[in-house]
């Protein structure tokens, strides 16, 4: 293994799934300025996600539109502007 290329900040990190509100605690070197407190008492950086495992639609064989950027409404209202043009 090369050395010098792992990060040196290698901490237990909370991700938080922001769609149901799953939330778990692994080890991970990604940069937060969030913090939360964890089951055990401690704050621990939080990370947050759109999806994960347990939103994700291969893992839970439902379908479902995550829509975190507002672009499914963005898409109709530019839809609209085009069906208003042509009448």
């Amino acid at each position: 293994m090369k050395k010098g290329i792992h990060p040196k900040e290698y901490r237990p990190v909370v991700f938080k799934d922001m769609s149901n509100g799953y939330t778990f605690m692994t080890k991970s070197a990604a940069p937060s300025k969030e913090k939360i407190k964890w089951e055990d008492g401690n704050e621990y950086p939080l990370i947050k996600l759109d999806i994960s495992h347990t939103s994700h639609p291969f893992f839970t064989g439902k379908m479902k539109l995550v829509d975190t950027a507002g672009r499914v409404d963005k898409f109709k209202t530019r839809y609209q502007k085009h069906l208003d043009a042509k009448k």
